[in-house]
């Protein structure tokens, strides 16, 4: 299983903390963002990672060559326009990446092994969803709408009334999924606005458009996303977390 990990971002909201080095570079607990990643996956039994780089990418590159871990190829591939375009833009960049079953993880999303796990472990499904579910939700969650196991729609404008959950960010497609998912990206980016949209919108628009997309829970798992000072904090806390559970255990 082939895994893509998008970390072309600086991680602007982070400043100054990111002003030299990207958001996957942050150090939490003694490892980066990206080599508490790679170690999820590599736990989790995945065999190759590609993780795309864009500012400072010279470092990303050093820290993938020097701790990657045993067993795992690593691979980086450059998105040189990734001050211009969003995520969307930059699935585009590396569909090529998607000829058959693989992963997309987001570059800022932390996960335990166990959340690799269940994805990999999910019922088949052209595409799956990773959710995680929380009393309310605010304007900057990935917000889902999902009937049992079918993701009905997902977006951050997502009104109250029918939010259910939240994407955390990782996703699992097989090879049907991923045609249909490269498609509709090829699709979108021939939109003007195709170029500033996530590439959640497209998982939306294959949802609408009646491709089966599921969901599953991750409720009771440990992950985070940092986006946001207070997250690095939380996140720090989690990862210390991990040191005795999970690496030292």
């Amino acid at each position: 299983m082939k895994a893509l990990i998008l970390s072309a971002g600086q991680g602007s909201r982070l400043l100054p903390l990111t002003v030299s080095r990207p958001k996957c570079l942050i150090e939490l607990s003694g490892l980066s963002l990206l080599e508490w990643q790679l170690q999820a996956l590599a736990a989790a039994g995945v065999t190759e990672v590609v993780v795309v780089t864009g500012f400072s990418m010279d470092q990303v590159e050093a820290e993938v060559a020097k701790r990657a871990p045993a067993g795992l190829r690593v691979r980086t591939l450059y998105n040189p326009f990734y001050k211009l375009a969003d995520n969307l833009a930059t699935c585009w960049l590396v569909r090529a990446e998607m000829q058959g079953p693989c992963l997309i993880l987001n570059g800022d999303t932390l996960i335990e092994p166990e959340i690799a796990r269940r994805l990999l472990a999910a019922p088949d499904a052209p595409i799956t969803v990773t959710i995680d579910r929380k009393p309310s939700y605010d304007s900057d969650d990935m917000k889902v709408h999902t009937e049992g196991s079918q993701l009905q729609a997902i977006g951050k404008t997502l009104t109250a009334d029918v939010t259910n959950g939240e994407s955390i960010g990782f996703l699992r497609f097989s090879a049907e999924g991923a045609a249909r998912f490269v498609a509709e990206i090829e699709r979108v980016m021939r939109l003007p606005e195709g170029v500033k949209l996530w590439y959640l919108s497209a998982i939306n628009g294959l949802t609408q458009s009646g491709c089966e997309v599921r969901v599953v829970s991750i409720e009771g798992l440990e992950w985070g996303e940092v986006d946001f000072h207070p997250d690095v904090d939380r996140a720090r806390a989690l990862t210390a977390g991990w040191v005795q559970r999970w690496l030292k255990g």
